[in-house]
């Protein structure tokens, strides 16, 4: 597995750092946080998007993760709004409606039991869940996927847009969209001048962003 500090190494450099902010735009535009609604980001892993999401509301932000070793990477990030937690995705430790937002970005491409962790993710939403999945219908898999993938995505589920239709019918719930984002993933200036042209409903973007409103109660 890679080591967290390498991984959060990667967010700091040029590519790395233009394809997070590029992936939080996306989902920060979707996800339309509220000034103090709170958030729980399963899976958070070393917290970059937990982070960036804390610095966007007055409300507790939660990451959570089963490897606590990469937590204790991310709990160098202190704030006042800001906690973590360990815990599996299947089992989430918190009473139903626990959280205004419920994200998990790139984590259910490592999760085998897909259905039982968005289940836990909408038991415990109020308003809004946030996926962010790696995209089968990308140049990015074409580069990293194939073959049970490369580095940090050896391993990866890479979802279809068919698939997230199919996972959201077994779970009878249809009130989602999706984007998608990262359309050349090399991160040279073309890649950054065509992302700000291509429209994020175009399904061939490497991060595929899925949004929806919690379950009716």
């Amino acid at each position: 597995m890679t080591d967290p500090a390498d991984y959060a190494a990667w967010y700091r450099a040029p590519r790395g750092a233009w394809i997070g902010a590029t992936e939080f735009a996306l989902l920060r535009r979707l996800v339309e946080l509220g000034a103090r609604e709170t958030v729980l980001d399963v899976g958070c892993g070393t917290g970059y998007f937990t982070t960036l999401f804390a610095r966007e509301t007055a409300g507790m932000v939660v990451g959570l993760d089963p490897n606590l070793a990469w937590l204790k990477y991310a709990a160098h990030e202190v704030a006042p709004n800001l906690a973590w937690v360990g815990g599996r995705a299947e089992a989430l430790p918190f009473p139903e409606r626990s959280f205004d937002v419920v994200l998990s970005v790139t984590a259910l491409c490592f999760i085998e039991d897909q259905l039982a962790a968005l289940r836990e993710m909408l038991r415990v939403c109020r308003r809004r869940f946030a996926l962010g999945l790696l995209n089968r219908h990308s140049l990015l898999w074409r580069q990293k996927g194939r073959g049970g993938g490369v580095g940090a995505y050896r391993g990866a589920h890479w979802h279809t847009v068919r698939e997230v239709h199919a996972l959201a019918g077994e779970l009878n719930h249809a009130r989602f969209h999706w984007r998608t984002a990262v359309f050349l993933p090399g991160g040279s200036g073309t890649a950054r001048w065509l992302e700000n042209r291509l429209p994020n409903w175009l399904p061939w973007g490497a991060f595929l962003a899925v949004v929806g409103d919690a379950q009716p109660r």
